[in-house]
């Protein structure tokens, strides 16, 4: 199988009117991943784009992603957020959908706005570490380097406030709506020289391949197959899988040699980052193991949590959020329910400064440091160990009410 183009996911970030989804729009236009007939009439016509996607994800249906997909001369990327919407942070937070890099955009008109700065707080929080600022809507300024330059200056404060160096980050003056400076360079900007937006894209560099890292293997399902047997399915996120290693499955400890990896149908030696598997190991049967556990090598075993200490950032909460409060949380393929048992600090969102220590409860958001038990057992890592195994997002009455990191944890062995 020929190996294709590298991969990556991109986020688009920034304020809500600031004109990210018509950029997306053109972008995907633009390289070809959308047909012009497949936009509608008038001003909004990019907008619908994404907003067919989001109607996709109100009723609970896979969005086809071939549709957020498109392919740069060096890379191909896929969004990972449609843009607009405070889902952005949900859709990150979610494993396999790490954003790699993002492309912060900000009106030239509008400035810097509250939602601006959260979003890039949150960007790094979330750990992306290249960004791409879009300075948007030049065309309602007469494309002026003078209004172009200020924005720029603004925003290089902001995202020094969080460590970003704006010396190593392209600020790319854009009318997504006219489409200037997207694909190509414009003439409407002749005084700009750097690269146009796909050009940007390109001086990306790909995500390293977290191979040095112990295995990790969420299992999503499990399946029994005759003349094999039990076949646990999952995507390794990080570490290497070979035929022969002895992996052993936490939280129930079912362990076994591997005797055979398979993906799409073909057998493998070996597996790794990224890829989806179907795995058998020996002496492991069907009921030892579940969607949620996760198989790792038996010296360095994935790490069940009694409790752990965890970074959050409130998104969408009706009420408040105090000790005892028992909630589900999501972390790559496990569901846990697991109680607050101590809120310890609050931070301020535009800084990541503390701004109050054990507060009595946390709302609609707030950042806050806080301790929580699973009420069964559940692998969670260290975001700093192995930064892939440690995200999660919370949910509660049907919707993501917040999500965070896991930086410390006690381990239940």
């Amino acid at each position: 199988m020929a190996k294709g183009k590298e991969h990556m996911n991109l986020a688009f970030i920034g304020h809500v009117d600031h004109g990210k989804s018509t950029m997306v729009g053109h972008l995907l236009l633009q390289s070809g991943a959308i047909a012009e007939q497949q936009l509608s009439d008038g001003e909004d016509k990019f907008r619908f784009v994404m907003d067919k996607l989001s109607e996709e994800r109100e009723r609970g249906v896979t969005i086809d992603l071939a549709h957020a997909r498109f392919d740069t001369p060096k890379y191909e990327f896929t969004i990972v957020d449609c843009p607009g919407h405070r889902d952005f942070v949900k859709n990150m937070i979610t494993g396999a959908s790490q954003a790699d890099a993002a492309v912060l955009v900000v009106a030239v008109d509008d400035g810097v706005m509250p939602q601006t700065k959260e979003h890039v707080f949150l960007a790094r929080t979330l750990g992306i570490n290249q960004l791409i600022i879009g300075i948007n809507k030049m065309d309602l300024v007469k494309y002026s380097e003078e209004k172009f330059n200020e924005l720029k200056e603004e925003v290089s404060d902001l995202i020094k406030t969080v460590a970003y160096k704006p010396k190593d980050i392209n600020f790319i003056p854009l009318s997504a709506f006219e489409g200037d400076n997207i694909t190509k360079k414009s003439d409407n900007t002749p005084w700009y020289k750097g690269p146009s937006l796909v050009e940007a894209l390109d001086e990306f560099k790909a995500p390293e391949k977290p191979t040095n890292l112990p295995l990790r293997v969420p299992v999503q399902d499990v399946y029994s197959i005759t003349g094999v047997g039990t076949v646990p399915v999952g995507r390794v996120e990080t570490g290497v899988m070979k035929k022969g290693d002895n992996v052993i499955f936490e939280p129930p400890g079912a362990s076994g040699e591997v005797k055979s990896i398979e993906m799409h149908h073909d057998m493998l030696e070996k597996a790794e980052p990224g890829d989806n598997v179907g795995f058998n190991v020996r002496g492991v049967g069907k009921n030892d193991i579940r969607r949620g556990d996760v198989a790792g090598h038996t010296d360095n075993a994935p790490t069940v949590a009694k409790e752990f200490t965890a970074q959050i950032v409130v998104l969408q909460h009706p009420g408040v959020i105090t000790v005892g409060y028992t909630p589900v949380f999501h972390c790559h393929t496990a569901q846990v329910a697991c109680t607050f048992l101590e809120l310890q600090k609050k931070l301020d969102p535009a800084t990541g400064q503390v701004k109050e220590e054990n507060p009595d409860f946390l709302k609609t958001g707030d950042v806050a440091f806080v301790v929580v038990k699973p009420t069964k057992p559940m692998v969670i890592e260290k975001i700093k160990d192995i930064p892939h195994m440690g995200r999660f997002a919370i949910r509660d009455m049907g919707q993501t009410v917040a999500s965070g990191m896991c930086i410390d944890l006690v381990p239940a062995k």
